[in-house]
């Protein structure tokens, strides 16, 4: 059996089942049917033989032997780290966490909301203020929403100031954020005169590195209390290893704290993915971008986990919203937090101790062989200046096995971390020496940090830091968590919208390898000609079967893929002259990332209505077309649309806004629907961003990590991002060197490549497959579909379909008028699949009051119809409410889900049984999924906010 054969769920006899069902004889003729007319490419696609899984894993070892992994000691904001094991089988490598999804249904999700409630509570004692988020993309990107936030938060002037000693993929991500803005950035050391020298009422927050990328420690009081008196908030990016030992952000005054976890444990992986933090002092809660993990409490009055304050993000608010984050790090941020676990603050301040215990010992042994330093305060980077030999020092110590950094000419940066030892070092002061052999350490004291700056306040003192320290321990503590959950690897998640597909394990299996997890991402490109190969092949086959010219895998989500694909709309029309363009349309329909990427890429958003057939409406894109004549720059689709169908008309949209000078965005949320069977480059599209965490396969982990490349067409080329540490390298035969800075689109995520570590599943996926197994997965997913819709529609009528009554590889199941008649809700229904053991579908999106359903091509038959059953089941259940037979409010449909402490309870006074409301169905007793909560209370936690790990008290019973 090859591979394909095993990623898609239903074999061919249950595949004939469906379409004798439906009433066709073949997956083509089914297609054929659904996709509108001249849609279809006409040639397979052109990708290579298929490989199975042995095959596939043998080139990817050739490839992986190609990268060399040297000692990493480059710094600026990647490290080496230790991935304790238990916590790298038992998360990193477990489907029980890699496989769940976003935990919007929190019922079934206690275990990941606990983890990254760990995250928040972690990152709240280590910065010293009180509300983090739930994670952000990195570093780069928690800058540019600590930004944003200022701006929001003082609205006021245009100017944000950040230090020249920032990262400098930090300083590259805000310019290209602050540019659509209209902010001004300005560069320099950042100082109370700085500060002071900045117009009136124009400046509205700063920026500043602890440590800064030079390594220097300084104290940041002064500047910030010049920033206070100027009315602006203050933003430190830190290294949370050395909080351990340093006064924290929040003690020295600090509006906003951000920066990256990835040195808890989380493997450089060539740039990403890793946990961006973001924490805020109080008053600021309710601007905090992205996912907010709250606590609140559940039907019986019991503690529960929830995301807080939702109504701020950017599914509900749209082009209002705080930010356009839609994918978090959510996997990376519980390796963090369980890592935090794992070492206790104890653990913690010993390893940052011997970190900068090394950086103290390299600094006297190179001050010892005659160099000079180039800062007396530091944490874990030394600065070496050798005068005009840098270039050759960073060359013999690579020579040797290390990389370093080369700051400049006279300058050679070395940074230490948890891996580095005394041979490293020794190793390190001979090269720079150039003394030919490893050289005895000078004795030195313990660091270099100032005592006005060492930290005095505890951190990590919740239990949850110090219960399990043994394996024994975090290993079951792991368990249980994923134990409360549902995730893929215990039943179908039907998420419309979400393409909740099989992650193979084969695909999984080498992001753990060295040769790709242990590279960092600023390395010379000849150390990773594995990965080049790899990212070379990746990008060919995206744009095989997507029919664009250019791809770039930088954006790290497809947020961040929006973005980049938007602002090369943004500079393309800027390179013709016109600049005026800037309305983009968007349907009603869309996706809440849509709206906000277009505020975010300095555009204004027009929304375009939407017929009674969920299409969009013609007549209104042509008035919108006509009313902003000379003005439209794009316009964002998604196809097939967010309601579930192939809208026919899509040519015609496409020439339409051809023929009004715009350009044609088409989302790439649902290209689940597309691979194999149309190009959105060849049917009217300009740019696209690709779900790789959806349509190929990269797991979503409970709501991240996510990879979000742009494609596009060959006149949009020169505007895909760019880097300032390797310039160009996400680029496609872009030949654009001759392009104005001004046209030139950044960094839109701080490493070159995102989140690289996490690539070679996405080309396992596609390697082994090939063009037939994409088609035909692509086929199975639309059959699938149109199953789920024909054996429900007499029970839930599907909302839209498109030409002879299909949809496409979703569809919307409406509720609304068993809502008006028996007062059962959506929601009521997504907590009663608990019961049955099932994740809920997609709840009230694109339309309120209904679920929209997508299988997947993976699911097979038995478990399609297993959900179905439970459906039809739920369905019964709100006939009887409607006839009586059940009470209007007391109801297994208005309680659930059941828990197993509300089945043995003592007290039972409801009308219908506990068995009934337990076990719904007479389902299989033996493998029950039990929710950890009942129903939760969302408003009580919004009302009663608390972000950080409750006192083990209040579980008691």
């Amino acid at each position: 059996m090859n591979f394909a054969q095993r990623h898609i769920g239903p074999d061919e006899f249950s595949q004939q089942q469906m379409l004798t069902a439906l009433g066709y004889a073949s997956l083509d003729e089914l297609t054929s049917a659904a996709l509108p007319a001249g849609l279809a490419i006409s040639k397979p696609l052109m990708l290579p033989d298929p490989l199975h899984e042995d095959q596939a894993l043998a080139e990817l070892r050739r490839l992986a032997a190609k990268n060399q992994v040297l000692t990493q000691m480059i710094g600026l904001g990647y490290h080496g780290t230790i991935t304790p094991p238990v916590i790298r089988r038992n998360v990193m490598e477990s489907p029980a966490w890699y496989t769940a999804y976003t935990p919007y249904q929190p019922e079934i999700s206690q275990g990941r909301l606990e983890a990254l409630l760990n995250f928040q509570t972690m990152i709240e004692d280590l910065t010293a203020l009180p509300v983090a988020g739930a994670s952000m993309l990195d570093e780069a990107t928690a800058a540019a929403e600590a930004m944003t936030l200022a701006h929001r938060a003082t609205s006021r002037g245009r100017i944000f100031l950040t230090d020249a000693d920032c990262l400098p993929q930090t300083l590259a991500v805000l310019a290209t954020r602050a540019e659509p803005l209209g902010f001004e950035l300005v560069t320099g050391h950042v100082t109370a005169e700085l500060i002071e020298a900045q117009p009136e009422g124009e400046l509205f927050g700063i920026l500043l590195q602890y440590p800064g990328a030079s390594g220097e420690v300084r104290d940041l009081r002064p500047a910030i209390a010049a920033a206070r008196a100027r009315g602006a908030l203050t933003a430190v990016a830190a290294d949370p290893l050395a909080l351990t030992l340093l006064t924290p952000p929040g003690e020295l005054g600090a509006d906003i704290a951000v920066g990256s976890t990835q040195r808890f444990g989380v493997p450089m992986g060539y740039g990403g993915p890793h946990a961006g933090y973001i924490c805020v002092r109080d008053d600021l809660k309710r601007q905090l971008p992205g996912r907010l993990v709250g606590v609140s409490v559940d039907a019986d009055g019991d503690p529960a986990y929830r995301l807080a304050l939702q109504t701020r993000e950017q599914h509900i608010r749209r082009d209002k919203a705080t930010s356009n984050i839609c994918t978090a790090q959510v996997l990376l941020a519980v390796i963090a937090a369980m890592y935090a676990a794992y070492h206790g603050p104890d653990g913690l301040t010993a390893i940052a101790r011997r970190a900068a215990g090394k950086a103290a010992g390299l600094a006297a042994a190179v001050e010892a062989s005659g160099f000079a330093t180039n800062h007396q305060a530091y944490f874990d980077t030394v600065g070496v200046i050798v005068p005009g030999g840098a270039a050759e020092a960073v060359k013999r110590a690579r020579a040797a096995g290390y990389n370093l950094h080369l700051a400049g000419p006279d300058l050679v940066q070395v940074a230490c971390d948890e891996t580095t030892t005394d041979d490293h070092v020794a190793a390190v002061v001979a090269a720079i020496a150039g003394s030919g052999q490893a050289l005895p350490l000078a004795g030195g004291k313990a660091d270099a940090i100032p005592a006005g700056l060492r930290r005095t306040s505890e951190f990590l003192t919740h239990p949850v830091f110090s219960a399990y320290r043994s394996e024994t321990a975090m290993l079951r503590y792991l368990r249980t968590l994923s134990d409360y959950d549902i995730a893929l690897d215990r039943s179908m998640i039907p998420l419309g919208s979400c393409t909740m597909k099989l992650n193979a394990a084969a695909e999984m299996e080498p992001i753990s390898w060295p040769e790709f997890a242990g590279l960092h991402p600023f390395a010379p490109a000849d150390q990773a000609a594995g990965y080049r190969e790899l990212i070379d092949g990746l990008q060919d086959a995206l744009i095989a079967i997507t029919g664009y010219h250019s791809v770039s895998l930088q954006p790290n989500a497809g947020s961040q893929g929006e973005l980049a694909g938007l602002l090369a709309i943004r500079h393309y029309h800027r390179s013709r002259s016109e600049p005026e363009r800037t309305i983009c349309l968007i349907p009603e329909s869309a996706h809440g990332t849509n709206a906000a990427s277009a505020v975010l890429a300095g555009m204004k958003v027009v929304v375009v209505k939407c017929g009674s057939d969920g299409a969009i409406d013609l007549h209104d894109l042509r008035s919108k077309l006509e009313q902003h004549e000379g003005a439209v720059a794009a316009i964002m689709l998604t196809y097939p649309s967010t309601n579930g169908v192939f809208e026919p008309t899509i040519g015609e949209v496409c020439d339409l806004v051809h023929a009004a000078g715009g350009q044609v965005y088409v989302d790439g949320a649902n290209l689940n629907a597309l691979v194999g069977l149309a190009q959105p480059g060849s049917f009217g599209a300009d740019v696209s961003h690709l779900n790789l965490h959806k349509t190929f396969c990269i797991p979503h982990g409970g709501g991240g990590p996510g990879v979000g490349p742009v494609a596009v067409r060959e006149h949009l080329t020169p505007f895909l991002p760019r880097h300032p540490v390797l310039p160009g390298i996400a680029v496609v035969g872009s030949g654009d060197d001759d392009l104005p800075a001004e046209l030139r689109t950044g960094p839109v995520a701080a490493a070159p490549y995102g989140s690289a570590g996490i690539l070679p599943i996405s080309w396992a996926y596609l390697a082994m497959m090939g063009a037939d197994g994409l088609r035909r997965a692509t086929q199975v997913a639309i059959l699938n579909a149109n199953y789920i819709a024909r054996r429900l529609d007499e029970y839930f009528p599907v909302l839209y379909s498109g030409e002879g009554g299909l949809v496409a590889h979703e569809c919307i199941l409406d509720l609304r008028h068993m809502t008006a008649q028996t007062g059962i809700t959506a929601e009521d229904v997504a907590k009663r699949l608990i019961d049955y053991g099932f994740h809920a579908p997609t709840m009230s999106f694109p339309v309120a009051g209904t679920l929209m359903v997508e299988p997947t091509e993976s699911e097979n038959l038995a478990e399609i119809d297993r959900f179905c059953d439970a459906m039809i089941a739920i369905a019964g259940e709100i006939a009887k409410v409607a006839t009586g037979d059940f009470d209007a409010t007391d109801n297994p449909l208005k309680n659930a889900p059941h828990t197993a402490s509300m089945l043995l309870a003592e007290e039972w006074d409801h009308p219908y049984g506990r068995t009934e409301g337990a076990y719904p169905a007479g389902g299989d007793r033996r493998s029950k999924y039990w929710p950890p909560v009942r129903r939760v209370e969302g408003a009580y936690g919004d009302r009663h906010l608390v972000c950080s790990c409750p006192p083990p008290e209040a579980f008691e019973g």
